[in-house]
């Protein structure tokens, strides 16, 4: 995505004060705890990713639609709308705003239809009770909590020009990616500009592969080095919440704590 971030809207209207982020949250962690809201949005981010996947979207599109999930959720409780609605809807939205090519609505609903009985049927037991009218109607909303700030800056073109300024990009490029697409599954898009968030995965890949040598290329970068570390440390945390979550054993019950919205529409 070309342009000034600077300028943006993103970075006007949508890099949160953490404050403000946990404050909006309050009345959903009545019901739920942080591990337990983080997992619910770890499990979204992988309905996303899947239904990204099965439409064959590019990685772009989907990470703009996992932003604009949790943009929205930044801004309302998970009871405004049914996050199995919202998911959909996102990628709709997202596939428009990236230019992407239209989906049409029908495959739309049957992408969800058999990835909910065929890849999540561990977390419902019913289909899915969402038709074309339920995610226009969604897409206007969202339209509106976004307050149709719809461009999104996302790392992943900074992460490639640092790679090659390193002169790693063999080597680093493919695990720092994939940080990056794990970071979707953190609160890190909301809070930090989108460079920073790539020298923190790259900084997290270098350590993995044992790259001491480009210690001193990140000592020298002009960037303020506690807010990659902040960064840092929650993409770590991620990675320890991950490590010890039984997904599988334990959603059915994450989900059903949710503060409901109107009950789902009649069939």
């Amino acid at each position: 995505m070309a342009g000034n971030f600077w300028q943006s809207s993103h970075s006007q209207q949508w890099i949160l004060d953490k404050q403000d982020l946990l404050r909006e949250r309050q009345n959903d962690l009545l019901a739920l705890n942080e591990d337990e809201y983080q997992k619910i949005f770890i499990f979204f981010a992988n309905v996303i990713q899947v239904l990204g996947e099965q439409l064959k979207l590019r990685q772009q599109v989907i990470a703009t639609a996992t932003v604009y999930f949790k943009r929205f959720y930044a801004r309302n409780s998970l009871k405004n709308i049914d996050p199995l609605l919202l998911a959909p809807t996102c990628i709709l939205l997202a596939s428009k705003v990236e230019e992407f090519g239209v989906i049409s609505n029908s495959r739309l609903i049957s992408i969800c239809q058999s990835a909910i009985k065929t890849k999540f049927n561990y977390a419902y037991t019913q289909e899915f009770p969402y038709r074309t009218n339920h995610i226009l109607e969604c897409e206007f909303y969202l339209l509106e909590n976004l307050d149709c700030c719809l461009i999104v800056f996302q790392p992943y073109r900074p992460l490639l020009q640092l790679v090659q300024d390193m002169g790693q990009e063999d080597q680093l490029l493919s695990l720092s990616w994939r940080i990056v697409n794990d970071s979707l599954r953190t609160d890190v898009c909301l809070l930090y500009p989108p460079y920073q968030i790539a020298i923190a995965c790259l900084q997290i890949a270098c350590v993995i592969m044992q790259k001491d040598t480009t210690k001193q290329w990140f000592a020298e970068l002009n960037v303020d080095l506690d807010k990659v570390q902040e960064i840092v440390r929650a993409i770590v945390n991620l990675y320890e919440l991950w490590k010890d979550w039984k997904e599988k054993d334990e959603i059915q019950m994450l989900l059903a704590k949710i503060p409901k919205p109107k009950p789902p529409p009649q069939r």
